[in-house]
């Protein structure tokens, strides 16, 4: 008699060996705190949709707060009639302003 290790899937309860599954990883939910791992069959991964080109944006209120959104690229591509210009004029998040010198201003 041989013991034989399997597997289930989280979202239907199928049993598998090793090779049939995937691991899906929930990154960002409203019900959780922490990320969470599930076990799917490889044949079930189809039932994930992608949704297209994402932007990630995190937003910062004048009071502080912060808020991570995600929308579609189309969607941002929407907000400015030229946005690939705005985007290649913003400044960066590291480093000097752009314009800004480097030097002790003696100079």
């Amino acid at each position: 008699m041989a013991v034989v290790p399997m597997k289930m899937s989280d979202l239907s309860g199928e049993l598998g060996k090793d090779q049939d599954f995937a691991t899906v990883v929930v990154r960002q939910h409203p019900k959780l705190d922490q990320p969470k791992a599930l076990d799917v069959m490889t044949t079930e991964v189809e039932q994930f949709k992608a949704i297209g080109d994402l932007v990630m944006l995190e937003i910062t209120m004048p009071d502080g707060t912060k808020q991570d959104v995600a929308m579609r690229l189309a969607d941002f591509n929407k907000l400015a009639p030229n946005m690939d210009e705005v985007l290649k004029n913003a400044r960066g998040t590291r480093g000097r302003v752009p314009g800004t010198r480097v030097g002790n201003g003696n100079g």
